[in-house]
């Protein structure tokens, strides 16, 4: 019993922390304009805790080992706590900032240790089941994020998007208490650290999130604030090597990204990321600008992709035993990429009805992907290097979402240009169409004001709609063939052991 107790308390804290990535998202507006930030500034309210958390998740194994997991995870949903207030309270961007910081720290760690937990609590047969939970929060924190957050925005206050997690931490720290043993403090790893490599992935990861956060924004390496972060960040990365070249125990063992099977996981956890969170940002963004949505009913749409990973959850051990990981991680690609395909034909007139069949079919195939390359992840190394893989494969699919919400901000801006321009030369102003339609136009003004310039911003609003809509769909037209450039990654895959066994993480 105390070893499902703990297993709720991890996938209880992993859910909690990648929740709070997308809940602010819907009320992003309404904070905004009560703490008196610009929207530029506003973005760093999102911005802030994914760095924070990208930066942590790959050190989580590492603190582990220093404090001991129930310590560790006590630490965390305490100060998460703690952070949580200090952002519902807040009063001004600074201090906003400030408790979505230590959000991202404190929460990021809570997200590789629930695979921890289970790979060290639950015996063999039964640890498909606290996977397939563990897969599920992390599927289901980015859907339900908005749809919460807009609810609670919508009928209350943005404040309790953030005051949410008091309780919810003092039910995850009650299920600690009682679901994992006391562990030993090692503080003389401290002595021994690998401190140039702790301080080469804050500065790289942390440095790289941000260029790609911001990067459109900055209109990329035009600004010197890119390239300023871009050179922090190869330092950085430096430091990170050096440390892996000099110290006894690196912080972080990156040479198994070179190992085929967990290398071929890592990317494909990247392209995962990329898919789970850009879909989840592009449709409430076309449902915003084209159906005049409100986050509530953005938030409901999305929300629909996490349908099967509840469904499929009590099916998850005999998927385990039935089939092949090659399989069931090629049939879940080919279920994004068909549900991206589907959404390619998008047009002024659709609506969130629209998004229904391939937002099931995104579901499908997210889950089966996250499941089997979660599984994959630990299987591929050395129960020894487990915490390390985890904390790599975590890292990888956040890092994947930073790099997949960048890519989608440049190919719409450029998309959108070409696209308005090839309209706006299609259209001629001679041509018996255009005439027949300005005239409808400004007849419509009814004599007010200057209906011929009327008629022209009107017409020229339309251009800019459709050419919206229309890369919109390149968007989803670049996730497609993204996943299936993907694909061949497979093959390198190997079956999982018979038991399906997670090796012991730490």
């Amino acid at each position: 019993m105390s070893a499902w107790l703990a297993v709720a308390a991890g996938t209880l804290g992993s859910f909690m922390a990648t929740l709070d990535i997308s809940i602010v998202n819907a009320a992003l507006p309404t904070i905004q304009g009560e703490i008196g930030a610009s929207g530029t500034e506003g973005t760093w309210i999102s911005t802030a805790y994914l760095v924070s958390e990208i930066v942590i998740i790959p050190l989580s194994g590492w603190l582990e080992r220093v404090f001991g997991l129930r310590t560790f995870l006590m630490i965390a949903a305490i100060l998460f706590t703690i952070f949580s207030v200090v952002c519902g309270l807040s009063t001004n961007l600074d201090m906003m900032i400030v408790g979505r910081v230590g959000q991202g720290f404190t929460g990021g760690a809570m997200i590789p240790t629930a695979m921890t937990i289970i790979a060290t609590r639950l015996p063999p047969q039964q640890q498909p089941i606290g996977t397939s939970l563990f897969a599920a929060t992390a599927i289901l924190g980015p859907v339900l994020g908005p749809i919460i957050g807009g609810w609670i925005t919508e009928n209350y206050s943005w404040h309790y998007a953030f005051f949410l997690n008091v309780p919810v931490c003092a039910g995850l720290i009650t299920l600690l208490l009682n679901g994992l043993p006391a562990g030993t403090l090692r503080l003389h790893e401290l002595a021994r650290a690998d401190w140039l490599g702790i301080a080469g992935l804050a500065i790289g990861l942390g440095g790289l999130t941000v260029v790609l956060e911001e990067g459109q924004r900055e209109l990329w390496f035009e600004s010197t604030l890119i390239l300023q972060l871009t050179a922090l960040s190869a330092v950085g990365f430096l430091l990170l090597i050096a440390g892996q070249l000099l110290a006894e125990r690196p912080v972080i063992k990156l040479s198994l990204l070179f190992d085929r099977q967990f290398g071929s996981v890592f990317v494909m956890g990247l392209v995962l990321g990329m898919v789970l969170y850009g879909t989840s940002y592009v449709i409430p963004q076309f449902l915003a600008n084209a159906a005049g949505y409100n986050a509530l009913q953005s938030g409901s749409v999305v929300f629909i992709s996490g349908i099967p990973s509840l469904l499929m959850m009590p099916f998850v051990p005999i998927l385990f035993k039935r089939l092949d990981v090659r399989l069931a991680v090629g049939f879940g690609f080919m279920m994004m990429a068909l549900s991206c395909w589907t959404d390619t034909t998008l047009t002024i007139d659709s609506r969130g009805g629209a998004f229904t069949d391939s937002q099931l079919l995104r579901g499908v195939g997210q889950i089966m992907v996250m499941l089997f390359l979660n599984q994959s992840a630990i299987s591929a190394v050395s129960p020894r290097d487990a915490g390390d893989a985890s904390g790599l494969f975590n890292a990888a699919r956040n890092l994947g979402g930073s790099v997949g919400l960048a890519l989608i901000a440049t190919v719409q801006d450029k998309r959108q240009y070409f696209h308005e321009q090839t309209l706006a030369t299609s259209v001629q102003a001679n041509g018996v169409l255009t005439q027949e339609r300005m005239q409808q136009m400004q007849a419509g003004f009814g004599g007010a004001g200057d209906p011929v310039a009327g008629a022209i911003r009107q017409l020229y609003g339309q251009i800019q709609q459709q050419a919206l809509v229309m890369s919109f769909n390149d968007l989803f037209v670049a996730l497609t063939i993204g996943i299936l450039a993907a694909m061949p990654l497979i093959l390198f895959l190997r079956p999982l052991p018979k038991a399906v066994n997670s090796a012991a993480v730490h």
